[in-house]
């Protein structure tokens, strides 16, 4: 049996470093077609002789075995976030663990979370650990810096999704030139144009198949990158072995000096792609991703990166700029050619897809403006594609292609995204080992010596190249960090207000049971941001128009810092006010790669979870009772309430409606007229006719107090459940506010322009809360308000 299990257990990790492969590796796999383009097209090229050639080689060699194969593949994969990777997830991490946190709406009950913390995690309380976490914590520009990290290594990842497709493209339709001289390069930036208009248009197709339509793709690319490197090395130089001694690195940069510091910049571009292998974690495993790169990426590349130097140490003269296609032998050039442009079209289909994943990260932290995500797989989670960004990622993906023309341009703004993201995680990471691992300052500053030094040094060089391209990633990287955090800064300003502002528990109390109002027929869902308190848009509404719902339920979707929430601690119901006013609150979480309004059957499981919530109060009131214990439940405490798998429990029976009407229409037709009726069964029937999606939103069911709940349901129970089914028999109406914010008269001139101008200008431009949360609009009660902050 063991055996067995270890068998599966070996097929399955297999399995999933092959298709790891298609996904993973398409980016880091093309870099062998500009990397000794890139780094003899400056100065270098005077010093092209067997040393220094056998040096940049070193060089590359020990790059891709130090970054890549060290510090990703055996320290930073292991902190995944249950199973995600990214800078998302270090921050996510962190946030949690040592309370870092900007984001509103943040419970003790969040960190109830079965994945909250890993398991046996426990906090050391050391005087240098506490004294660190108590100023990070006090200190909100602190806080404020690292979250400006992080998102500038987000900007970076996205600046990627413009980056790649345009290099790799360019790069492989280049070797036509090396056949086809009469191919001008104006021809090949047209060709590579069509290629990228053609691949950004299929996005919307998804990706379900990408890993076993590709992966075999890109292994065939690396078996051939592999088996051409040792042609290459048999034929041309086999002393090219004696390069993978260190030696050879030191005399390339005393031979060399500011040349070859400068010319790390092209080296840099070896290692595109190696955030990926974190980033991707997420559809894969530590394990399949290790296995992949150790047994087939990074020997092949050694080989391919090792051939190339063999190759141009005995042709000094050719053709830097084809150097990788030079070096093929002429009878396999347009074989070879074929797969390497298939090979960049999947290394850029990965990483705008990588790019959808970050933006709805983003979005989920509420570091984003909201926009259209569209799921391309209902069986593989984290597949989506998202219109907006798709075609601003090809807009300037185009622009890239047509304004650059040239690889060493591009490459130079390739390497500086690069480095920036390497130097993000590295700070991340040793935050993480302090804060997370708990393994101690010294074990961080020893990984930040060892690998932040070297990427500094690649960062530095990267700098140099500002003026020839490296210009536009930083260009790219502030346009969105300016986006994501004036959205960040105002959601936060309008979540405060909203605490501020919060309407008085004891005011509704002195209102009655009544709240002072006309109490209609059916269920009102108050949407706010607001986990505890009632919101400010209740008073707002009930002020303009004195009536309300028989039954009130606040309702807070709110993202927690972790990628998902298990659906059975999903929700918390609790109840504002004593049992007679019917009001009641829930919060839904939903962690930062959960899926959005996507539960087809809120309104039916909602009744459901608050019935059980009586049931649960009531007993827990009558054990009291029992124990002479006649102490009041607590006003506001939230229960985690799964979905009852026994509706006895609930003291409800379902019932499904034989009629194809819906159930507001059923009470509808109960209480008019036949002509009245007639008429909104018309208008019902139209909406959900040109509105497919709602129809299908909610079970047609019915809702009916079982015989049997009398015999063992105390009377005021059975009561409050009577009322909540009346309710639902009476309709289900969203209230939501429509906020518009602007800044006090006494604010500065930056708040002034980021809150009047930039917010609100990306408010008015994206989604709204009630698209994104999957609301019908038919059912939906939008209020206006104004928040001054």
């Amino acid at each position: 049996m063991l055996q067995r299990h270890w068998r599966s257990y070996y097929k399955h990790v297999l399995l999933l470093a092959y298709q790891s492969c298609g996904v993973v590796y398409g980016d880091l796999s093309t870099s062998p077609l500009y990397v000794y383009k890139s780094t003899f097209s400056g100065s270098l090229r005077r010093f092209e002789d067997e040393e220094t050639i056998f040096g940049v080689f070193s060089l590359v060699f020990w790059t891709i075995t130090l970054i890549p194969l060290l510090k990703y593949v055996f320290i930073v994969l292991g902190a995944d976030d249950n199973g995600e990777g990214g800078t998302f997830a270090l921050y996510s991490l962190l946030i949690r663990h040592a309370k870092f946190s900007l984001m509103p709406n943040q419970q003790a009950a969040d960190e109830e979370l079965s994945t909250y913390y890993k398991p046996g995690y426990r906090a050391q309380d050391t005087p240098i650990l506490r004294a660190l976490r108590r100023f990070l914590e006090k200190h909100s520009k602190c806080r404020a810096f690292l979250l400006l990290m992080v998102l500038f290594g987000a900007s970076l990842v996205i600046g990627d999704g413009v980056l790649t497709p345009a290099m790799s493209v360019l790069s492989s339709f280049a070797g036509l030139q090396v056949h086809c001289h009469a191919l001008t390069n104006g021809e090949v930036v047209i060709l590579s144009c069509i290629v990228l208009v053609g691949l950004f248009t299929l996005q919307h197709w998804g990706t379900q198949r990408v890993a076993f339509l590709f992966a075999p793709v890109v292994i065939i690319w690396l078996l051939c990158l592999g088996a051409l490197g040792i042609y290459n090395i048999v034929v041309w130089n086999p002393r090219v072995f004696y390069a993978l001694s260190p030696t050879y690195l030191v005399r390339f940069f005393m031979r060399t000096g500011k040349e070859g510091w400068i010319a790390l910049g092209g080296v840099l571009l070896s290692m595109t792609g190696t955030e990926a292998m974190f980033a991707d974690l997420g559809h894969f495993t530590a394990t399949s991703i290790r296995v992949a790169f150790v047994g087939l990426i990074y020997p092949c590349l050694v080989l391919q990166y090792m051939g190339q130097a063999a190759f141009l140490s005995k042709t000094p003269d050719c053709d830097i700029h084809f150097i990788f296609f030079k070096s093929i032998p002429r009878s396999l050039f347009w074989p070879v050619l074929v797969i390497a442009t298939l090979a960049a079209i999947v290394g850029s289909q990965a990483v705008i897809s990588a790019t959808f994943s970050i933006v709805r990260q983003c979005t989920a932290l509420g570091c984003f403006p909201r926009v259209k995500i569209v799921h391309t797989s209902s069986s593989i989670n984290g597949q989506i594609y998202i219109p907006e960004i798709n075609w601003i990622l090809m807009f300037v993906c185009l622009a890239v292609t047509v304004g650059f023309r040239d690889t060493t341009l591009i490459g130079n703004a390739y390497g500086m995204a690069c480095a920036g993201v390497m130097v993000v995680t590295t700070l991340l990471m040793s935050m993480v080992i302090v804060f997370v691992w708990q393994l101690g300052f010294l074990m961080a500053t020893l990984f930040l010596l060892a690998f932040g030094v070297v990427e500094a040094a690649y960062l530095s060089a990267a700098l140099m190249k500002v003026p020839q391209g490296g210009w536009l990633p930083l260009a790219l990287s502030i346009v969105f960090v300016a986006i994501m955090y004036v959205w960040h800064y105002g959601t936060r300003l309008k979540h405060t207000f909203d605490v501020q502002n919060k309407v008085s528990l004891r005011w509704i109390h002195a209102l009655g049971p009544s709240l002072g109002i006309v109490r209609v027929p059916g269920i009102g869902l108050i949407y706010s941001e607001l986990a505890t308190g009632v919101p400010a848009v209740f008073s707002h509404f009930v002020t303009n128009l004195p009536a309300f719902h028989q039954v009130l339920v606040f309702v807070c979707v709110k993202a927690v810092p972790i990628p998902h929430v298990r659906p059975e601690e999903r929700h918390l119901v609790g109840r504002i006010g004593p049992c007679d006013f019917h009001m009641y609150r829930c919060v839904v979480r939903y962690g930062y790669k959960d899926v959005l309004g996507d539960d087809s059957d809120f309104e039916n499981d909602l009744v459901l979870r608050i019935a059980e919530f009586v049931q649960m109060e009531a007993a827990e009131a009558a054990n009291r009772n029992s124990d002479g214990d006649g102490a009041a439940s607590v006003e506001g405490r939230m229960t985690v309430i799964t979905r009852p798998s026994e509706l006895a429990r609930t003291g409800f029976l379902i019932r499904p409606l034989e009629t194809e009407e819906s159930v507001v229409v059923r009470a509808a037709t109960a209480a008019m007229d036949d002509e009245r009726s007639d008429t909104l069964h018309s208008l019902q029937n139209m909406y959900e006719s040109e509105s497919p999606g709602f129809a299908n939103r909610q079970r047609r069911v019915r809702f009916e107090i079982s015989d049997m709940a009398g015999e063992h349901v105390d009377p005021k129970v059975k009561e409050e459940l009577s009322a909540i089914v009346e309710a639902k028999h009476a309709g289900v109406s969203y209230i939501m506010g429509h906020s518009y914010i602007k800044a006090r008269k006494s604010s500065n001139v930056f708040k002034k322009f980021a809150i009047d101008v930039a917010y609100n200008f990306l408010r008015k431009n994206c989604r709204g809360p009630a698209m994104a949360l999957n609301i019908p609009h038919i059912s939906l009660i939008e209020v206006g308000m104004i928040y001054y902050v």
